[in-house]
This record gives structure tokens, C-alpha cells and sequence, in this order.
């Protein structure tokens, strides 16, 4: 059976790349991609016209789990598994800046970031990790000891900003908060979903800073050779999931293989 991709926020930026890149490059793979107004989103449906048996679309608003229900229901029905999730979809803020002090945050804000960028990706989790653990392990390496061969991969797409080791500078309260709580929650799903068998590897990747709505008014001080296209950075990325393992599993890694702080 060929294996199962579900990437979460596939309309635009890197979840969009992941799409095509995977597309490319894995040839025996099917693409389920979910975004909030499929219809509105014409480079995912232009693949979907491209690729007619490999690319599903489905409406998923993060932030509305009936919606997440409706299309893990559709999913099982339709494919019976997943072998990779990756949440994808992210805010900055409803503002589009980061707070620079506490006289821009709002509880509108900071409940609006949350939402989107931690509770989605973990009621995502919920519901599709029924599936994760019904896949062939076909992405990743399996480990000699068949004790501890996983059956999925969920990634969590994080930032380095959500490091609180990290973090040197202060501001961006949402974002920050949004990203720290997010790989609170890859971890414990670690735990959880490595416990028994089949297993399933949790990790939350930094992707580096990439040329995306997201970062765009934030460029003038990256320098260019860190300033990624979605090609490059997930071309880096997919490297780093090719070669997970339960032994990597509840861990932060960024784009260059190294593990971040929490």
C-alpha cells in the first residue's frame, strides 16, 4: 500500500512545499492536504488538478474540532492509516507582529495564537493518531530491535523562538508562548504514543528562518545566506525526518539536525 502523507495547513508556505516535495521525490506516496478555504487556495488545487491520484483536499479548520473529526473520519475511511503528519499551519499573530512589549498584548491575541499554533496541532494529534498507529512505518528508520519500530511519524512544526533555554531577547509573548506550549505537547505525546506497540515518533522541527508570510516583515536583519526558501528549507527538513527513529522521538531538532533547548 502506498504511504499516506497528511499535511496540516497545505494552502500556502511550507506546508504547501511539503506537498510538492513530497510529490517529487516520493513517487509511491499520496498526499492528503487540509486547509481552512480549499477553495481559495490555487497552487493546492492546481496540484490536486496535476496530480488527480495523489492529492486529496480536504477543508480542516484547526481551530474547529468537528471539522478535525469530519476528516480523520474521512481519512480512515479512505485510506485506513497515515504514516506521516506534519502540522504545519502557524500565526505570528491576528496583528500580523510580534508584541515588542506588554502594552500590545491582548487576551484577544495571545487566545487566537494559542489556538491556531498549540491546540489545533494537539486536537490534530487526537484524532489522527488512531491512524498514525495503523501505518507501515514508511518514512524514517526502523531500528534493529523490533521492539522499537514505529509505525508513524508526527511532526510539529516549532520555531527556535519557542525555546525558553533560548530565548535572550524577550518580546513576541504569542508566538513564543504558542511555540513553547507546542513542544510541551510533542513531548508528552512521546510518551504516550511510544508507551505500547506500534509506536509512534513525536518531534517538533525549527525549519530556520524561511522566506514565508509569516517572517516577510521581519527579513532586513537576517542575513541572506539564512534566509531560506520553503525549497531549501524543506528539502532540510525532509533529510531530517528520513532519518528518525523511536531514539529521536520527544525531542526539538532544527533544520541543520541540531537539538534545540526547551
Amino acid at each position: 500500500m502506498a504511504a499516506v502523507v497528511l499535511v496540516q495547513g497545505a494552502s500556502r508556505g511550507l506546508g504547501l512545499e511539503f506537498c510538492k516535495h513530497i510529490l517529487s521525490k516520493k513517487s509511491e506516496a499520496v498526499i492528503i492536504a487540509t486547509c481552512r478555504n480549499p477553495e481559495k487556495a490555487l497552487q493546492l488545487k492546481d496540484l490536486g488538478v496535476r496530480y488527480p491520484e495523489k492529492v486529496t483536499i480536504l477543508k480542516v479548520d484547526v481551530t474547529r474540532e468537528n471539522e478535525i473529526k469530519q476528516a480523520s473520519e474521512i481519512v480512515k475511511s479512505k485510506f485506513g492509516k497515515i504514516d506521516l503528519l506534519i502540522n504545519s499551519s502557524a500565526m505570528l499573530h491576528p496583528s500580523g507582529k510580534g508584541e515588542t512589549s506588554l502594552r500590545d498584548v491582548s487576551s484577544e491575541g495571545l487566545v487566537a495564537t494559542l489556538t491556531t499554533n498549540t491546540v489545533g496541532p494537539l486536537v490534530m494529534a487526537k484524532h489522527f493518531s488512531p491512524l498514525l498507529m495503523k501505518g507501515s512505518g514508511a518514512f524514517g528508520q526502523q531500528t534493529a530491535d523490533e521492539s522499537k519500530h514505529h509505525s508513524g511519524i508526527l511532526v510539529n512544526m516549532t520555531a527556535k523562538v519557542g525555546s525558553i533555554g533560548d530565548n535572550r531577547l524577550g518580546g513576541w509573548y504569542s508566538y513564543r508562548m504558542s511555540k513553547a506550549a507546542l513542544n510541551m505537547a510533542t513531548r508528552n505525546l512521546s510518551f504516550e504514543l511510544g508507551r505500547g506497540r506500534p509506536k509512534v515518533v513525536c518531534v517538533s522541527l525549527h525549519p530556520g528562518t524561511v522566506d514565508t508570510d509569516l517572517s516577510r516583515p521581519y527579513h532586513k536583519n537576517v542575513p541572506k545566506d539564512k534566509l531560506f526558501t520553503t525549497e531549501r528549507s524543506v528539502q532540510y527538513l525532509m533529510n531530517l525526518i528520513d532519518n528518525l527513529s523511536v531514539d529521536k522521538t520527544g525531542k526539538c531538532f532544527a533544520w541543520d539536525g541540531s537539538e534545540v533547548p526547551w
